[in-house]
């Protein structure tokens, strides 16, 4: 994409009141860096530029004393010039708000003789999502994470179904939100239903509600949440635990648009968009005949990989710094240096939601405001694991059963908090069906 203007070089006052055309933050540059005007939706998110000065780019953005491509990031006015067409690029910018994400296009602007004049740099926030600490709830700054992003806002603002793959604890979950606030069904409702542990018969009564008299305890007519998700977003998280026999019936329903309430024969239709979830190798499943390949093609439409915390140890500090500003409720905790180093090289199963579950017993466990390395030494052995000595046993570790480990730390949290099973699937940023998994039988029936 490019965009033409006359021969005749027209004034930046024209060219600024061209930015008004956009309805996100727009700058104008000119081939050197130089910013030459902003639109209003740029002051508004980013703040007026001081006119007597003269501003790079890089330095608005960056603070950097040089273009991008020179302080080792990539440079899309530096891409857009050698290739003549827009380009597009993740970057982190500095804003009143912190270090945010952003997703930048820059388009060149020629005249009609293909002469280079100008760029107009578009900027578009990324939702939910900061390279710093912040009231969002997605933090990070490494490769990996910056790649997610990336895909999350190239596909957010289409209507293509995604697939989100990646280890139980990697913020699938948040990554479905920020997909459908990037999105122009983000005045809709982001409907989410857990399908793990869901008989046939509650599947179908959740996913497309139920008539009164249905099957038993089916007392009154009920939506279902395919029709609460109608202009918005339905979000089926752990799909590959879909049992086969409704893997049929979900595919029908992506493939027409329609389905029927339990116990009626009323054919309705709901128009959303598709995102799912699931930590499993679907494409294995598809070969053990465990997940129709046909749902498999359907659902895989844009698949974006969550990262687990193996892949982004670099963004450990800044996650725990944003998770303890959380947990602490308005008191300030920090962490020593030998603390984090510790953090740092936990090897988490449970990747973010077990780092959260870990500093949540550090903040309990502590006598201050600060945590230190045996504080955080103590909180991992309450969760069941050997902590790491990576001088005595030169990088390896041995770990207890976890899953064994995390039905303790559950139940203790039950005992603590008298039994109020939804405070305690709050606190370990669970959901309450995933907290009835996760326990016995009998833990459950012990806690009334």
């Amino acid at each position: 994409m490019t965009m033409l203007i006359a021969t005749d070089k027209p004034s930046v006052a024209t060219l600024g009141r061209m930015l008004e055309g956009y309805d996100c933050p727009a700058i104008l540059v000119s081939a050197d860096y130089r910013v030459l005007a902003t639109n209003r939706a740029y002051r508004d998110a980013f703040g007026e530029l001081d006119t007597a000065r003269v501003h790079h780019c890089y330095q608005v953005s960056h603070g950097y004393d040089e273009p991008c491509d020179r302080a080792g990031e990539s440079c899309p006015l530096a891409a857009a010039t050698e290739s003549g067409h827009k380009e597009r690029v993740l970057h982190i910018h500095q804003t009143p708000r912190g270090r945010e994400h952003v997703d930048v296009e820059m388009v060149p602007i020629h005249d009609d003789q293909q002469r280079l004049q100008f760029f107009i740099e578009l900027l578009k926030p990324v939702p939910l999502a900061s390279g710093s600490l912040g009231d969002v709830e997605m933090v990070g700054q490494s490769e990996a994470f910056n790649r997610m992003l990336s895909r999350i806002a190239r596909v957010g603002p289409s209507d293509a179904s995604v697939l989100l793959l990646g280890e139980s604890g990697t913020g699938k979950e948040l990554a479905a939100r920020a997909l459908h606030m990037a999105s122009p069904r983000s005045r809709g409702a982001l409907v989410t239903l857990e399908c793990s542990g869901l008989t046939d018969t509650l599947f179908e009564s959740e996913l497309f509600g139920h008539v009164k008299g249905a099957f038993t305890g089916a007392h009154s007519n009920r939506q279902g949440l395919v029709e609460l998700a109608d202009g918005g977003t339905l979000f089926l998280d752990e799909i590959g635990d879909v049992p086969l026999p409704l893997q049929v019936k979900l595919l029908r329903l992506l493939e027409t648009g329609t389905f029927r309430r339990v116990g009626s024969a009323e054919v309705r239709t709901s128009d959303f968009r598709l995102v799912c979830a699931t930590h499993r190798d679907l494409p294995a499943m598809v070969d053990a005949g465990e997940f129709r390949s046909d749902l498999y093609y359907r659902i895989n439409v844009f698949p974006i990989h969550t990262a687990s915390l193996a892949e982004r140890r670099e963004d450990i500090p800044l996650l725990a710094a944003s998770l303890l500003q959380r947990l602490g409720k308005g008191k300030k905790y920090h962490l020593t240096e030998s603390a984090m180093r510790l953090l740092v090289d936990y090897h988490y199963r449970g990747n973010i939601r077990e780092l959260r579950n870990l500093l949540q017993r550090a903040v309990v466990l502590t006598d201050t405001n600060v945590i230190d390395r045996h504080v955080i030494a103590d909180a991992i052995g309450d969760g069941g694991a050997v902590v790491p000595d990576r001088e005595a046993v030169a990088g390896e570790s041995t770990w207890v059963d976890l899953k064994t480990a995390e039905a303790r730390y559950l139940r203790e949290l039950m005992a603590a908090h008298g039994n109020d099973k939804e405070k305690v699937a709050r606190i370990a940023g669970i959901s309450l069906r995933s907290l009835y998994r996760k326990l016995e039988p009998d833990d459950m029936n012990d806690a009334g």
